[in-house]
């Protein structure tokens, strides 16, 4: 006797509700708030570096 096979509903996709648009919303602003931060963060870097580069020429200079 073959062996009958189970109907299966398909499977549903989610639905997107405002909850969730508004959550990618915050989402994205955290993201671009972040990457700001990581500019900054950057350039304060490079400041600082070329800041310690000139006064070890400085010192290396007066060191002379």
């Amino acid at each position: 006797m073959p062996q009958n096979k189970k109907m299966e509903t398909p499977s549903k996709k989610p639905n997107i509700s405002s909850m969730a648009h508004e959550e990618e919303e915050e989402m994205q602003h955290d993201i671009l708030k972040l990457r700001d931060r990581v500019q900054q963060i950057s350039l304060a870097q490079r400041v600082t570096k070329n800041e310690m580069e000139a006064k070890a020429v400085g010192l290396k200079n007066s060191l002379k």
